[in-house]
Formats: structure tokens, C-alpha cells, sequence
């Protein structure tokens, strides 16, 4: 993908890619089919999770919360704008029907900063929002669809018929009219409506995802066993050629950017598809699609890597039936909407409810400025043995490491520029010291106390860390915290094989691991980290309490 962003931009994110789904509210399956379609792509993937709302249960499944403003106000384009361009957002992707038409305006406008939208052009979405003209699309593809009438003296149709609002959504304001007489009460309190015939038979919504360039990928059929408000609860996948060849009509000539779910009834007595609507986004149900096999998700990671896609026929199981739920979410310190600590101590008092609780380690439980000095201290010791003391002493190969460090550059290469060493070689024995040495650390007296305290009045405790293996339990045995603490869980130890970022926070897999190990309730558990960005998503998703603890000498804790 081409953008204008510069090389420097570009470095930053370390071959991370950004997509930001916007007004993300229940969409929580949505999210976590990309999560797992970028831990199976094994892509490195940051979620921007934005609605107006600060209480949206899908905010706690990114990897950022933002909020942003009501799509009704004027600045909303502005704000996103603003939010893709500081955070260099590869992506985004609209979920609700209420900001297509703004989003497709701009679209231009993003992509010259190097954001694309996923959203279909403005005159398609145009037609998706006013049901007449949706109509009249169907009909120009040569396909079956009610005839519609949006004068409630000019329908002269069969009964019962149905009226709905033009440019409604989620079956709000939609009713099923018996009678001339019922239809003309409805139509009282049914704003800017259609009317259209009552069909009889299966419904079924299929889920269309094509490339940027309007290429069709996945078409997936599925019925819609039981619904509400409009939404799907249960669907079965099914392999229909028919819908297929349809599809491609309605393809051929919207030529979709990304996801559209288009819906139909099967009418009872002529077998015909009747078609009713086109949602240019993705539908509520399209995670189970791609569950069954369409996996759009994975294919939207590869579009970004640059990879060419193809058509997968029939790539969903079909027969696969899938059953929706809800679930509650624990929302007390979502988001933004964290308890703040300025002293570990503070957690005594928090935790006065809970059966255990949970810790991050660098620069939690110690500032981990102090390990990094320790693995400098190694090096300079090192690189002494073999350079000699001539040119530099020992403390000023620590201070020229540490420097470096604190200006966030490289500190190794730094140190080999300012000595005019070209070894690599070296370079690489260097590192390997500081990752394998056995640092010089000392847990915080306070600190000790307090995990003492927390013991002896019957709470469990435990870690949940990224990192190394070799390096965090080195640490954890250094600062003397294998005797303090009931079990640690470090990330990179649950990858395997597989790429260790995508195991880290804020993937929730560590803290259902340590929840297991402890045996309590995830609401029975709080966790205290330092690292807004990354360290509370994961837990409060899963119901546990967060807390931030502000450590002034934390190396990434950051602000807010």
C-alpha cells in the first residue's frame, strides 16, 4: 500500500499495522476474529478501538480506547482525521451505517496521509442508505426484488405488506401491516417510509468481502434461523450456487471495497430470491462466516502486507450452525477510567475484596532502569576484557550505554559509533551478555513488606510479565520474589513455536492462564501494571480490576 508517510513514520511502528474500527460498541466478536486472525497470520497487529461512548463493551478488546465525538457533530471527520494521522492508522474500518456516507466523502482525504478507508464508493452508499433506490439497483442487476412504493396511496398491492423507514437499520421503526386501515396507523409514526409486500419464506443474509479494487473474495450464504432487533442470533452456513451467481451481479456492478452483507427472502411458493437490502459494511453476523471458514479478517491483514487475493469458492463449511450470546463485561475501570496509584502500597487498601492479586513486574515491582543499568554494567565489564581500559573506563561505557538509552536510540550501536568499532559480531556478543546475565537487582524493602502483608492476610499473589523467559525469571530470582508469590506466568512462555508478540499484552491469554493457577474468579482478581498502553485491555476484558500504578521512575509507564 502506498501512502505518504515518511520512512521515519514508517520505522516507528516497527512493522506494526494500525486499524481503527470506529463506533466499535457491541462489536467484540468482530474485533477478536482479527486478533486471531493476526496471531494465525502471525502479523503484528494494534487495534484502535473508537466510539462515542466510553462504557462500549468492544473498547475493552483493543488494544487502544479512543473516544471520539457523535458522528453528528462537526468535527467528527476531523477527529478521526487527526487520530489517523498522529497514531500513522494503516487502516480503517467503519462498523454502523450512520458515518458511511461521511467516511466515503473523505476517503480521499485520509488516503493522502497514508490511511485507507474500507468503504465502498459514495454514490453506492448513497443507494444502501434510501431503500427506493435500493430497489431500483436489484432490478438493473436483473434480480428479483419487492417492488416498493413510498406513498401509502399509491400501494395497491396484496396484504400484509411491510413499511419501514427508507434509510432505517436493525429493524427499528419496521412493522408488518395486515390491513389498508393498520397500514395507514402505522404509517402515522413511521417517518419517511416504504412500503413493500409481504414476503413469505427464509430469510438469509450473505456475506460479500472483496479487495480494494472490488474483486470478490468470500460470498457466503447463511440463513437466518432466529433474529432480533434485526440482528442474528442463529445461522446455519449454507452452499447455495444460485445466491453465488447473484452475488457476482450485485458485485459486478457496486464493486464493493471491503465487506457488504446483502439480505434476502427465499419467497415460500416460488422458490425466487427476492432481494431486500445491502448493509456496505460488515454485518453483525459476519464473524460467524468467518469462523466457518471465509475469513475475511486474515485476508484484510494480507491486503495490507500487499498480497494479491483470490476468489475462494465455497470457502465456508457449509451445514455449520452457529448460536450468538451475550456476555457482560466488567466496565468499572475501562478505558480511560482507571484507579490511580502513585505507591505500590496504595494496592493494600484496594484490594480489600479480592482473593488475589496480580502484578506486573518492570517497573512495578522494581524500576526497571535498575536492570537495564545492571546489563550495562555486564557489557562495559565485557567489552573491558577485550578492548582493555585504555580508551574508555568501565563507568564510561555505562554512562555512554545509558545515555543512548535514555534518548531512546540503540544503545550498543551508539556505544560501537563512538568507539568506531565496526564488528558485528561483537555487537551481538553484547547482547547476548545483557540478555543472559544474572542481573543486580533489589526489590523495593516497601515493596517486600507489602507482598508480605498481602500473604499473610490469605490473598494469592501472582506476575504476569512480558519478556524472555531466560531474562524474567532471572529477575523474579533476583529480586528474591520466587518465595514471596504463588505463581508467575511470562508471556513468551506461550507461544511455542509462534511468533512471542502476538502472546504478549495485551492478549488476555496470560491472565486466564494465571487465573487458572490461582483458582479464583477473574472478578475476585485485580491487576496493578504501570504501562497504559498495553498492560490493563487484556484483564478488564475479562472482568478483572485494574489499577495504574504511576511509577515517576518508570522507563514506559507514560501518561494517560
Amino acid at each position: 500500500m502506498m501512502t505518504d508517510r515518511t520512512w521515519e513514520e514508517q520505522t516507528m511502528k516497527n512493522g506494526e499495522y494500525r486499524i481503527l474500527f470506529t463506533s466499535v460498541g457491541r462489536r467484540v466478536e468482530l474485533l477478536q476474529a482479527f486478533r486471531e486472525a493476526a496471531r494465525r497470520e502471525r502479523v503484528n497487529m494494534k487495534i484502535y478501538a473508537a466510539d462515542m461512548s466510553d462504557t462500549a463493551p468492544a473498547l475493552c478488546f483493543g488494544d487502544v480506547a479512543v473516544r471520539v465525538c457523535r458522528i453528528s457533530e462537526e468535527d467528527y471527520i476531523p477527529q478521526l482525521f487527526r487520530i489517523c494521522k498522529e497514531n500513522c492508522i494503516d487502516l480503517v474500518i467503519p462498523t454502523i451505517d450512520t458515518d458511511l456516507l461521511k467516511l466515503s466523502a473523505a476517503k480521499q482525504d485520509f488516503e493522502k496521509e497514508g490511511t485507507r478507508i474500507l468503504i465502498s464508493a459514495y454514490d453506492k452508499i448513497a443507494l444502501c442508505r434510501d431503500k427506493r433506490y435500493t430497489y431500483d439497483f436489484f432490478r438493473q442487476c436483473g434480480l428479483h426484488a419487492p417492488e416498493t412504493f413510498d406513498n401509502i396511496e399509491k400501494y395497491d398491492l396484496s396484504y400484509p405488506c411491510f413499511i419501514k423507514p427508507k434509510d432505517g437499520s436493525s429493524s427499528i421503526n419496521a412493522y408488518r401491516a395486515d390491513s389498508p386501515e393498520e397500514l395507514r396507523e402505522i404509517a402515522k409514526r413511521v417517518p419517511d417510509y416504504i412500503i413493500q409486500p409481504y414476503i413469505e419464506g427464509e430469510e438469509y443474509t450473505i456475506d460479500i468481502f472483496c479487495d480494494y479494487d472490488g474483486n470478490a473474495v468470500f460470498i457466503t450464504p447463511r440463513v437466518r434461523v432466529a433474529v432480533r432487533s434485526g440482528e442474528v442470533l442463529q445461522t446455519c452456513i449454507v452452499e447455495d450456487d444460485a445466491m453465488v451467481a447473484e452475488c457476482r451481479k450485485i458485485i459486478e456492478a457496486f464493486k464493493p471495497c471491503g465487506p457488504i452483507t446483502v439480505q434476502l427472502i427465499k419467497d415460500k411458493e416460488t422458490g425466487n430470491n427476492y432481494y431486500i437490502e445491502i448493509n456496505p459494511r460488515y454485518g453483525g453476523g459476519a464473524p460467524l462466516s468467518m469462523k466457518a471458514g471465509a475469513d475475511s479478517s486474515g485476508s484484510i491483514l494480507r491486503m495490507l502486507e500487499g498480497r494479491t487475493l483470490e476468489f475462494q469458492e465455497h470457502a465456508a463449511k457449509p451445514g455449520r450452525m452457529y448460536t450468538r450470546f451475550d456476555q457482560s463485561i466488567f466496565m468499572r475501570e475501562c478505558g480511560n477510567k482507571l484507579v490511580e496509584i502513585d505507591r505500590l502500597t496504595e494496592i493494600e487498601l484496594l484490594a480489600a475484596d479480592q482473593l488475589a492479586v496480580v502484578f506486573d513486574l518492570d517497573d512495578t515491582l522494581y524500576n526497571e532502569s535498575d536492570y537495564v543499568k545492571s546489563g550495562f554494567g555486564e557489557i562495559a565489564k565485557f567489552l573491558i576484557d577485550i578492548w582493555g581500559s585504555e580508551m574508555y573506563s568501565k563507568k564510561a561505557i555505562e554512562d555512554l550505554l545509558f545515555t543512548a538509552f535514555e534518548n531512546g536510540e540503540p544503545a550498543i550501536d551508539r556505544l560501537f559509533e563512538r568507539c568506531h568499532c565496526q564488528d558485528d559480531g561483537l555487537k551481538a556478543e553484547c547482547l547476548r551478555v545483557y540478555r543472559e546475565h544474572f542481573p543486580q537487582i533489589t526489590l523495593p524493602e516497601e515493596h517486600r513488606q507489602l507482598l508480605l502483608r498481602l500473604r499473610e492476610s490469605g490473598r494469592k499473589i501472582g506476575i504476569v510479565t512480558d519478556g524472555r523467559v531466560e531474562g524474567q525469571e532471572n529477575k523474579i530470582k533476583a529480586l528474591g520474589l520466587d518465595g514471596l508469590i504463588d505463581e508467575y506466568v511470562i508471556t513468551d512462555s506461550l507461544a511455542g513455536n509462534a511468533d512471542v508478540r502476538l502472546f504478549r499484552k495485551p492478549n488476555p491469554l496470560a491472565f486466564r492462564v494465571i487465573r487458572e493457577r490461582l483458582g479464583v474468579s477473574f472478578e475476585d482478581m485485580i491487576y496493578v501494571g504501570d504501562n497504559v498502553q498495553k498492560d490493563f485491555q487484556g484483564p478488564v476484558s475479562l472482568g478483572m480490576m485494574a489499577v495504574w500504578y504511576r511509577n515517576k521512575q518508570g522507563i514506559y509507564s507514560g501518561e494517560k
